[in-house]
């Protein structure tokens, strides 16, 4: 969603076309993953602000382009690193599932690199490497367990370390207090999303134009 607040708004047309693809491409990714997660019995999670386990730096819209680059060059690639270690589990519905994803995340890398060089990012990267940090999570905890029982294929600290070489344009890795963690919404600050957001989401100010009856 907030790639698509992008799609006309970023400065070349190509641009536009780039952040709606990639929101696109997200969409569908979100929705490979949540059958996944269904099929291997988690329950839905109510529909409410405060239930999305979001980073906080999607709570709100972005108000500059940057925190688009950031957004794509450092968030994206911390999930895209998550989704590999999950890749190349042992659980076969996610093995089977997601190479295809990784293959298309190759793309959005290559965008955001090549953004990153070119834009001053600074600020926005170092609060969205801060974010990617605190959602995987301290080191000895439930993805480091889940590493060990081969649910994952990478730790924390791979993840962190592949994370710094992959972006170098972005401060290294923050050292975080860890005493505030939420493990199931997977961060330190409190907040979330706002009605209007998640009204958005649940595509609910657009069912006002569907057709009586619908």
């Amino acid at each position: 969603m907030r790639y698509a607040e992008w799609c006309i708004a970023a400065p070349t047309l190509e641009a536009d076309i780039a952040a709606a693809a990639m929101g696109l491409d997200d969409i569908g990714h979100s929705r490979v993953l949540y059958g996944s997660l269904r099929e291997l019995g988690t329950a839905d999670v109510p529909d409410e602000p405060g239930s999305y386990a979001n980073v906080p730096y999607l709570d709100r819209p972005w108000t500059d382009w940057t925190a688009f680059v950031a957004a794509n060059g450092v968030l994206d690639s911390a999930f895209t690193l998550m989704i590999e270690g999950l890749a190349g589990c042992t659980v076969e519905v996610l093995r089977s599932r997601l190479k295809k994803m990784l293959q298309e995340e190759r793309y959005h890398a290559m965008h955001g690199r090549s953004w990153m060089r070119e834009s001053r990012a600074a600020a926005d990267a170092e609060q969205a490497r801060r974010d990617a940090i605190v959602w995987i999570g301290p080191e000895g905890g439930d993805v480091d367990d889940l590493h060990q029982k081969g649910i994952l294929s990478l730790g924390v600290r791979d993840i962190r370390r592949r994370l710094d070489a992959q972006v170098p344009a972005a401060p290294a890795s923050p050292a975080i207090d860890w005493k505030a963690w939420d493990p199931v919404r997977r961060r330190i600050s409190p907040g979330g999303i706002d009605e209007l957001t998640l009204g958005m989401l649940q595509g609910l100010a657009e069912k006002r134009y569907m057709p009586a009856g619908a």
